[in-house]
């Protein structure tokens, strides 16, 4: 019998998304185009990159906004995060992922502003009234229905495919609901190559490539071959944190200990020893102090195609001038 026969958490979700389908549940356009960066998983696909990827491609023809619930905050309502660049917040009032975007625009002069919001549509109108976006990203928002978002992109690991719905399994949804998404993107291909079509949806595979090892403050870097010899306890707190240790190893970095901890750990009581060189994500690390012994592995995406395909959208919606 397949599990989501039995499933009341799968049955919620179908009946919301009737709802929404409805309009008996309303949902809201806020003025500007949303693109939304999601996935069917709980955590581990790569949604934060995807949303770096897309504001380092558009930031030059928009003046782009990033909209997040901010998991793990401390704090509810509207929160500025950045503006025009400028980092403004602090990873316990944004979120580790908001703060780290914040972060790295702010290091690389790129002028996006950031907000959370647990009310998406709110904090949507916040950005535009107040910094002026004429774009906006919506961070994991695949299953939030409220805010109608221009173009969805879902991303897809190899593991999604075999997993089943929770509680039996870590998908939010079933592969089905990728009805509902304009585009799949197939992450990870140079650790794990896979294929995959739903329907007639556009299909484009990432892969992470580039990469560097950058100190903790972002201020200098080296290739992963530069440090062969020396050895590394790496940690994180991810979604999927085999996925990162099983990178560094494929990079020929040597592992002295993998530290593995829940998804947006907050680290509080997390010592490094002076004697040691450790590695992390850029989404760990912001929540540490600028340690000389911790290093963080970084990477840039290539998506064939999808830059063409965001951008023959905006075309067909009249947005380029």
């Amino acid at each position: 019998m397949r599990t989501f026969y039995l499933n009341p958490y799968f049955w919620g979700m179908k009946l919301r998304e009737v709802l929404y389908q409805k309009s008996i549940l309303p949902s809201f356009k806020v003025g500007v185009p949303v693109i939304s960066a999601g996935n069917i998983s709980m955590g581990g696909t790569g949604k934060t990159s995807l949303v770096r990827w897309l504001v380092e491609n558009f930031s030059s023809l928009f003046k782009i906004g990033v909209l997040s619930r901010g998991y793990g905050r401390n704090t509810r309502g509207t929160v500025l995060v950045a503006k025009d660049g400028e980092l403004l917040g602090t990873p316990e009032r944004a979120g580790d992922e908001p703060y780290l975007l914040g972060f790295y625009f702010q290091r690389k002069e790129i002028p996006v502003s950031i907000v959370v919001d647990e009310d998406r549509v709110r904090g949507a109108k916040f950005l535009i009234k107040e910094c002026k976006v004429d774009l906006i990203i919506l961070d994991d928002g695949f299953q939030h229905l409220r805010l109608k978002r221009d173009l969805d992109i879902v991303l897809l690991k190899k593991g999604d495919l075999k997993a089943r719905v929770f509680p039996f399994g870590r998908l939010r949804e079933p592969i089905s609901s990728l009805k509902r998404a304009d585009a799949v993107v197939l992450m990870y291909q140079e650790v794990e190559p896979f294929d995959f079509q739903f329907e007639d949806k556009p299909v484009f595979k990432a892969w992470r490539k580039d990469w560097k090892i950058w100190s903790a403050d972002l201020s200098y870097s080296f290739s992963p071959g530069e440090l062969r010899g020396k050895s590394f306890i790496a940690f994180c707190g991810l979604g999927d944190n085999k996925q990162f240790f099983r990178t560094l190893k494929s990079l020929g970095i040597n592992l002295e200990a993998e530290l593995g901890f829940k998804d947006h750990f907050d680290y509080k009581n997390f010592k490094l020893q002076p004697d040691r060189l450790y590695i992390t994500t850029l989404k760990d690390a912001v929540k540490l102090p600028f340690f000389s012994n911790l290093f963080i592995l970084d990477f840039s995406l290539e998506i064939k195609g999808l830059k063409e395909f965001v951008e023959n959208f905006l075309k067909g919606e009249k947005i380029f001038i």
